[in-house]
């Protein structure tokens, strides 16, 4: 279905920037761009160079933030290549800044959900108050313009819209509170659905920015084309976004796999990163199965959690519930980070049976790999071209995963026949 689907040119959107870019958004406004890092796929190279030559001259001032969420810093080389900023150009009428998620002197607080609130929100799986901080430097600005794309999404269901703001320039509280909402609802439960409880933790925390708020979303094949592009706020734009991803990212599939090797791409250095490779396949695995999260170039967990990860390991969802006291105190984004990769299974009388064998072959060593309760195979002997074809076998490839989520069609189970 993908590919009769006509994507844009680098000339088309550099077209479609300058035709429905309304200028009297931005005229004479200090205007704030929220882009991704450099572990999505996106035309950033192509898209920014267009928004620059556009709005830098009517604007009071056009600066970009990095929405990071949890994710390391990006060197400011690393910044201008994303974003297709020649070696040539001294950039210095735009100002290029990483969102640091904790530290508090960069953060400020603008509200808070109430007890109330998040009970409604979430159908009563987590009620706490949660204080809503956000990247002060938001504050200097008149607009906040995100541009970045949208895929299906393991925590909020698709992401992109409001999510490049919270988690992408927030503080800890609400990231937290929201990653562990969707643990608790599973991956499996809320990946590629529009309307989430977790998509309205979102959009009600970003009803307290106190400016406005525009978004360019935009849906892409593999290799950074877009099939769409949309302009509005962040919920009009988000909505089309994600109607269309879900018609372009979303492979059925007539019955599940008992083996999937899911390769990551160069982009997923990590495994914090690189757990959706798993997080987009555990649909179609079949119980009982393997999934093979295949990236030799990998050496980390994480840089960021990775201390935290090797304490509590990789665990399903009724590991951490069962023993809340036990786990509590860890941060709950981490907990929900173990949960997805791990995947759906049981804890009963003190035994665990994850539903899926998840196995990473990276340079993370077999000895942390078990410590850490996931399978471990060594790279080098795997040959990734003899798992190709093999679906009537039951064995699947993915050459890039993490993006396209793969399901079942409606009433298939994941029991092998």
């Amino acid at each position: 279905m993908t590919d009769a689907l006509p994507v844009l040119s680098p000339d088309q959107m550099r077209a479609w920037v300058h035709a429905n870019l309304p200028l009297e958004d931005f005229r004479n406004r200090r205007v704030l761009l929220i882009i991704p890092d450099n572990t999505r796929t996106a035309p950033l190279n192509v898209l920014f160079p267009a928004i620059r030559s556009l709005l830098r001259p009517i604007t009071a001032a056009l600066d970009v933030l990095v929405a990071l969420g949890t994710h390391p810093p990006m060197p400011q080389e690393r910044i201008r290549g994303m974003l297709g900023i020649a070696d040539s150009d001294p950039c210095t009428d735009v100002g290029l800044f990483n969102h640091a998620w904790d530290n508090p002197a960069e953060l400020a607080t603008i509200g808070k959900l109430t007890e109330a609130q998040t009970r409604e929100i979430s159908d009563g799986v987590l009620s706490m108050e949660v204080p809503v901080q956000i990247n002060r430097r938001i504050l200097d600005y008149d607009t906040a313009l995100i541009l970045g794309p949208v895929f299906p999404h393991e925590v909020v269901g698709f992401s992109g819209g409001n999510k490049y703001f919270f988690p992408g320039i927030s503080g800890p509280e609400l990231l937290n509170f929201f990653h562990w909402l969707g643990a608790l609802i599973t991956n499996v439960g809320i990946i590629g659905i529009q309307d989430t409880p977790v998509r309205r933790v979102v959009d009600q925390a970003a009803r307290l920015i106190p400016l406005e708020r525009r978004c360019l979303a935009f849906v892409v094949a593999t290799d950074a084309s877009p099939y769409g592009m949309f302009y509005g706020t962040p919920e009009q734009a988000w909505r089309q976004a994600s109607e269309l991803s879900g018609r372009v990212h979303i492979k059925r599939q007539p019955k599940p796999f008992r083996q999937v090797l899911s390769c990551a791409p160069h982009m997923y250095d990590e495994l914090w990163v690189a757990g959706k490779c798993m997080y987009k396949l555990e649909p179609v695995v079949a119980d009982g199965g393997e999934l093979i999260i295949y990236a030799p170039h990998m050496k980390e967990i994480s840089v960021t959690h990775g201390h935290n990860i090797e304490k509590i390991g990789y665990h399903v969802r009724d590991y951490f519930t069962k023993q809340w006291d036990r786990f509590r105190d860890f941060p709950w984004g981490v907990l929900a980070h173990s949960t997805h990769v791990r995947g759906t299974g049981t804890f009963e009388n003190g035994i665990e049976r994850p539903r899926v064998q998840v196995t990473v072959a990276s340079q993370i060593p077999r000895e942390v790999c078990e410590r850490i309760n996931l399978g471990y195979r060594d790279p080098a002997e795997i040959d990734v071209e003899s798992f190709a074809n093999r679906e009537h076998e039951g064995i699947l490839l993915v050459r890039k995963a993490g993006e396209h989520l793969y399901r079942l069609n409606d009433g298939v189970s994941t029991r092998l026949p």
